[in-house]
């Protein structure tokens, strides 16, 4: 079973093209198994957890409602006074129900620098609608940024300092911070074609911080996982736990992401910030669930992560790792990207050191592959195995087309300036 765990990782280090993929397993008792992937210092480094701090929003608001302090029928408005959205309730805002819009009005708010929530309120005044309330699930960041200014005004102090002293400091999330600490893992995003990383922004979200702001670590989030399941009564009680993880819609509660397994129903939140991804997910009935924090934009489905770690899936033909580009050969400048077989279209990436082409109507089929010898790119996979892929280049150097054994690849359709204009491919596509 160990094994199996760690080969999802390394799967999904390969294939998701991950500069870093850390993950757990744990119960009510501690972690069961853990485990690393790629360029990583081990699990106890610190990753952006984006919307899992949606889950920690959401307890704050089931903590001020046991108090007494709101109804979740509430109207925001009766606590953010006359701004849009007034007539919203708690209970729709948690839910995503509300029928308001999905993110706020102005920059994305995910890599722009924040605003207060003066400036908040006054550029979402309502008018961003897309539904009436109830009628149907529409998922909010904005809700979850005025849910926390919600908790900031009845507990009189900032959402970040109220999470800290109500949430982190209880349970022992000493990892968990508002900003990265030293030694928290870069955010990277891949370029599609070619490999080569970039730096994502590292933002403060001012008021948008109570939808996805928080950074922690597998130990912190195992933690939380555990009191999701119930381990902690003390910090919020078991009925209003229980009332969060009831269904509001098919896969939300109120403030919790229920999804389907086959030992039934876990209850959790993934999350995602420019170079990060996220996903926890427990059972809250035996206490055993999972988490996955990533250091990439895109390339997973976390959740699904989340699953395959929990049940211990078992990985055929493991891929070799991910490296990171670092630099483009110059027989390979001007290759990586969309190509056309006719009207077919494909993809060229450079992957490990070699060329990977691919077709985009039939991903999972098996494509080709191509590397460098001597200077000459020649197949070692697929139809084009030990043929050499011809690129013919115009005067200034940019690349015309491409050619292999007669198949001829263009930049778009049936391109004029190729070998073989117009007409139908004369037999099916390699791979």
């Amino acid at each position: 079973m160990t094994e199996r765990r760690q080969d999802c990782l390394d799967l999904a280090q390969a294939n998701g093209r991950l500069t870093s993929v850390v993950g757990a397993v744990f119960d009510r008792y501690g972690v069961v198994w853990a485990g690393a992937s790629g360029d990583c210092p081990g699990i106890d480094g610190q990753y952006r957890i984006g919307s899992i701090t949606k889950t920690l929003t959401a307890v704050l608001v089931m903590q001020e409602r046991d108090a007494g302090r709101l109804d979740l029928d509430d109207p925001l408005g009766r606590h953010l006074g006359d701004v849009g959205y007034a007539d919203a309730r708690i209970r729709d805002l948690l839910s995503h129900t509300s029928g308001m819009q999905s993110e706020p009005a102005g920059p994305w708010w995910e890599r722009s620098r924040g605003v207060d929530i003066a400036a908040l309120l006054a550029a979402n005044d309502g008018s961003g609608r897309v539904a009436a309330p109830g009628e149907y699930y529409h998922y909010s960041n904005l809700g979850y940024g005025l849910l926390g200014e919600v908790v900031a005004r009845l507990a009189g102090q900032p959402w970040r300092q109220v999470v800290a002293e109500r949430l982190l400091g209880p349970l022992g999330m000493t990892r968990t911070s508002y900003l990265p600490r030293p030694g928290a893992q870069p955010g990277w995003s891949v370029d599609h074609f070619t490999g080569i990383r970039a730096l994502e922004p590292l933002t403060s979200t001012g008021a948008m911080a109570p939808a996805g702001q928080l950074w922690s670590t597998v130990a912190d989030l195992v933690t939380w996982g555990q009191f999701l399941s119930g381990a902690r009564p003390d910090v919020l009680a078991p009925a209003s736990l229980t009332e969060m993880s009831r269904p509001v819609e098919e896969s939300y509660g109120l403030g919790l992401r229920l999804s389907a397994n086959a030992g039934g129903v876990l209850i959790g939140h993934g999350g995602s910030m420019p170079g990060f991804m996220a996903a926890l997910y427990v059972d809250p009935g035996s206490g055993i669930g999972g988490v996955v924090l990533s250091n990439a934009t895109t390339g997973i489905d976390p959740e699904r992560l989340v699953m395959d770690l929990i049940d211990g899936d078992f990985v055929d033909d493991l891929p070799a790792p991910w490296r990171p580009t670092s630099s483009l050969p110059a027989e390979v400048a001007g290759l990586p990207g969309l190509w056309f077989w006719g009207n077919s279209a494909l993809e060229l990436r450079w992957h490990n050191e070699g060329l990977d082409l691919r077709s985009l109507a039939v991903p999972d089929r098996a494509g080709e592959r191509f590397e460098l010898h001597d200077g000459r790119l020649r197949g070692v996979s697929g139809y084009h195995r030990g043929e050499t892929l011809h690129v013919h280049r115009r005067a200034d150097g940019t690349v015309r087309h491409l050619e292999c054994a007669t198949f001829v690849y263009t930049r778009t359709p049936y391109d004029a300036e190729a070998p073989i204009p117009g007409g139908a491919p004369r037999r099916p596509g390699p791979g």
